[in-house]
């Protein structure tokens, strides 16, 4: 029973004894009665008013505790008929109004805080007490592959991914998976994807009510560091090509005046003087070639953008090199080749890097005869494909199988004995100066692939 009730009850049954002795005056006393029944109502309603009043703030303190319990923050307590709860009332609506306030406030940061974590280019995963992932943004999802990892650890992920999914994509984000997880609290690492994009990623903690939750933020920074490098690789081959280029020329020109002392020499003699001046100029020429073509990668020019047909690129690098491919038994022509429009590049540094991809190619599968492997083919494509024009040059020689992909591009890396690393470093060059994506790698059927998304 309420309180309220059981005062009313204990108010009634203390005016029930008065009220059977006022019946004793009845008979002899009617009047006399009369008067004490009707004080005796006066005390009861007198009585029950005021235990009304003082139950009031028990009422009050229901209809708060049900405000806050519901949260209805913006609505208010109506004021008090009795003077004495006014101050009580006041407080609440006071101690209301700033839980409203504070709810506001809370909701605009996780707005701003929601739309800065969806619009921030860098990946964030948020994990709950068990390590188990509970916000991903969206930059998190592109990078890590998976739809809704909340409610699971990044571990599940690499034993629940679907066997059958062994596309590119699918190994990237298994392998970006496995490196994460292996970072511990406080730790900021350097990680490379198997395309050879590189990111910085960390992982912190912070305190949620008095425990501590982690989160990991992942970065790309594959267009800074390509810019400190080129940046880097700019200045030493410029004080190299300085200090070659000058020495070559001082040499040349005392090698040619050494040519004057031939006719002193005798006949006998003379022949291999000369002999030996000209291959040390022939050296010297041979050294000059180098370093340019260390100089045309960091001295390359902006692109001038024109329309440009890709297939008559193409057409004319297959043609030089078919013959060179015949003679070596190296099927060299088109796989497939849709009609593709104009395309703005500059098609001089395209033509040159394409040649470049071409060319490695070709050495690929020269390689591979070297080894005892007959023939070889290296084809093209030229396709249309979700709105985008991709060109693809595939080879036999499959000598990337063993190469882990992010080292491809890697400035002076090359598979080649007695290469350099310049080939791949200039078509790096060109293609990001382009803005054109571009992936290098074994496809796992016997093939390399380059391939080269126009968009």
């Amino acid at each position: 029973m309420k309180l309220a009730r059981r005062l009313g009850a204990y108010i009634v049954a203390l005016h029930l004894a008065p009220f059977a002795c006022a019946f004793l005056l009845l008979p002899e006393r009617p009047l006399l009665f009369v008067g004490a029944e009707l004080a005796l109502l006066a005390s009861l309603a007198i009585g029950w008013r005021l235990a009304r009043h003082a139950l009031e703030p028990l009422d009050y303190t229901r209809r708060f505790h049900d405000l806050l319990q519901d949260q209805h923050y913006a609505n208010r307590l109506a004021p008090p008929a009795s003077g004495e709860l006014g101050e009580l009332v006041a407080m609440f609506n006071t101690m209301l109004a700033a839980l409203h306030r504070e709810r506001l406030m809370v909701g605009e940061q996780q707005g701003l805080l929601d739309r800065l974590l969806e619009a921030t280019p860098s990946a964030v995963l948020v994990f709950d007490f068990d390590g188990a992932v509970s916000l991903v943004n969206a930059s998190a999802s592109r990078l890590l592959g998976v739809e809704r990892p909340q409610g699971q650890p990044l571990a599940h992920w690499l034993k629940a991914w679907p066997a059958a999914d062994t596309g590119r994509e699918a190994d990237r984000a298994r392998d970006m998976i496995a490196q994460l997880d292996t970072l511990v609290p406080g730790e900021s690492r350097l990680l490379t994807d198997l395309d050879g994009r590189r990111y910085r990623a960390q992982r912190g903690q912070f305190y949620d009510r008095g425990f501590a939750r982690h989160f990991l933020m992942v970065e790309e920074l594959t267009a800074e560091l390509e810019d400190s490098e080129r940046a880097t690789y700019a200045k030493l081959v410029r004080v190299l090509a300085h200090e070659v280029n000058n020495t070559v020329a001082a040499t040349c020109s005392v090698l040619d005046s050494l040519l004057f002392y031939r006719g002193q020499l005798a006949a006998a003699d003379a022949g291999d003087f000369s002999t030996a001046i000209d291959a040390v100029k022939r050296r010297n020429v041979s050294l000059g070639e180098f370093i340019d073509r260390f100089t045309r990668v960091v001295k390359m020019p902006e692109p001038e953008l024109r329309p440009a047909s890709l297939r008559a690129i193409v057409d004319d690098i297959l043609w030089l090199n078919r013959e060179a491919c015949a003679a070596r038994g190296i099927a060299l022509g088109w796989r497939r080749c849709d009609e593709i429009g104009m395309t703005p590049m500059d098609a001089q540094l395209i033509e040159q890097a394409l040649l470049n991809v071409v060319k490695n190619a070709i050495e690929a599968v020269d390689a591979r005869q070297a080894q005892g492997v007959a023939g070889g083919h290296v084809q093209v494509s030229l396709e249309n494909r979700d709105g985008a024009v991709l060109l693809s040059v595939s080879d036999s020689a499959d000598l990337l199988g063993e190469v882990a992909p992010r080292q491809l591009f890697t400035p002076f890396f090359t598979t080649k004995r007695g290469g350099q690393g310049i080939g791949l470093m200039f078509v790096r060059e060109v293609l990001n100066r382009h803005g054109f994506a571009y992936t290098l790698a074994a496809t796992g059927d016997g093939e390399t692939r380059f391939e080269i998304r126009f968009a």
